[in-house]
């Protein structure tokens, strides 16, 4: 089984890789963006309690977050592994991931980081919004918050894994397929 969790800003390129990922190794994608809207979407208990803290404007507790990343793992038994996607984004969630795959006998491998300047992601997610619709990818000062974010959550969470040598910097600029082929190096070296 290998498990990796899959970091990078909005617009780093995760959703491509993590697709070429998925079918280059044959792991089953965790986005918890994905798993949100399933909960939500079909009104489970999670999801409805999501929904609570959110019409409220409050972030939804790990413990919710948690239950349903465990749920998605434990309707797969026959994965081969998973890319961790958006999740973990602090050291509790971190921890509470590292206990629940203690408990099913596996462990995260290796945190791979999708690293790209502040200044390409800008350009790049201010090209997405021209199709994507998201008035997020619209406004430079919404994404440059989100960069902001993203790196004051996710550095500790890189520094926790980098204490047991689990944490690389891939460099996410180049064509798809040069990227791809970083990450499949990085990968490689834990998964032989």
């Amino acid at each position: 089984m290998l498990n990796l969790i899959l970091f990078g800003p909005p617009g780093s390129g995760k959703g491509t890789q993590a697709e070429n990922l998925v079918n280059h190794y044959g792991l089953t994608h965790i986005s918890t963006g994905d798993l949100f809207r399933f909960e939500m979407g079909n009104d489970t208990p999670l999801g409805l309690k999501a929904k609570e803290y959110i019409s409220k404007g409050e972030l939804v507790p790990d413990e919710v977050t948690i239950g349903m990343l465990q749920n998605k793992v434990n309707s797969t038994p026959e994965a081969k592994g998973f890319i961790f996607d958006g999740f973990p984004r602090t050291i509790a969630q971190a921890e509470a991931l590292d206990v629940f795959l203690n408990e099913k006998e596996t462990t995260i491998h290796i945190l791979v980081a999708l690293d790209v300047d502040d200044d390409e992601i800008v350009k790049r997610l201010l090209n997405r919004g021209l199709t994507s619709g998201r008035a997020d990818d619209n406004d430079e000062d919404i994404i440059r918050n989100r960069i902001k974010v993203y790196n004051a959550e996710t550095a500790q969470v890189f520094d926790y894994y980098g204490k047991v040598d689990k944490s690389v910097k891939v460099e996410g600029v180049g064509s798809i397929e040069e990227i791809f082929n970083r990450l499949k190096t990085e990968i490689d070296k834990v998964s032989a």
